[in-house]
């Protein structure tokens, strides 16, 4: 009987190992799962940090073109800041001349020269501001005094002193103004 037990059980054995064999086969062994794993891992975290860099690139390129395009547009601000003194003079020149016919064709070159100068500051968006009867603008005037004016309403421009100038909407010079103040309130019981 022990005979007939062996090759049943030697059989059985051999079908259990045949079995375990093509597990074996079909089941991937856990190294190797965890190593796919930390592959895919790593191949999403440099697919991540690739996007990043690229996002970095768009945004310094970006960063630069807005540097480079604000130095161009500003680049002629010190220089027109400097020469806004030649249109003061010229706007004090054309105020002091007298009325005589002699000076005539003097104040007419000096008005020519003047509004030439202004056009070419224009071009160059350099903007006057002249605020005269507006609101006082902290911003953009500078009160040098101020004035009580009945007719007026309080913190009006009643008077500019000094015109004001901008550069594509940047200040270079505040106008310097008189600015408008409320009467003393009287008691009318006293």
């Amino acid at each position: 009987m022990s005979d007939q037990e062996n090759p049943a059980q030697e059989a059985e054995n051999a079908e259990l190992e045949t079995q375990d064999q093509a597990i074996e086969g079909t089941v991937e062994p856990v190294e190797e799962i965890s190593q796919d794993d930390a592959l895919l891992a790593e191949n999403a975290q440099l697919k991540d940090d690739l996007i990043r860099a690229k996002a970095d690139v768009q945004n310094v390129r970006r960063r630069a073109e807005q540097d480079v395009e604000k130095a161009h547009k500003f680049s002629t601000e010190k220089f027109a800041r400097e020469l806004l003194s030649v249109v003061d003079n010229l706007e004090r020149a054309m105020a002091s001349c007298p009325d005589e016919e002699i000076v005539k064709p003097f104040l007419e070159g000096v008005e020519m020269t003047q509004k030439s100068f202004l056009d070419t500051l224009k071009k160059f968006s350099v903007e006057a501001i002249d605020p005269e009867g507006h609101p006082f603008d902290p911003a953009l005037h500078q009160a040098i005094s101020m004035v009580e004016a009945p007719d007026a309403e309080p913190n009006t421009v009643l008077n500019v002193v000094q015109k004001g100038y901008t550069n594509h909407g940047r200040l270079l010079r505040p106008a310097m103004v008189v600015v408008s103040k409320a009467a003393p309130k009287v008691d009318e019981k006293a």
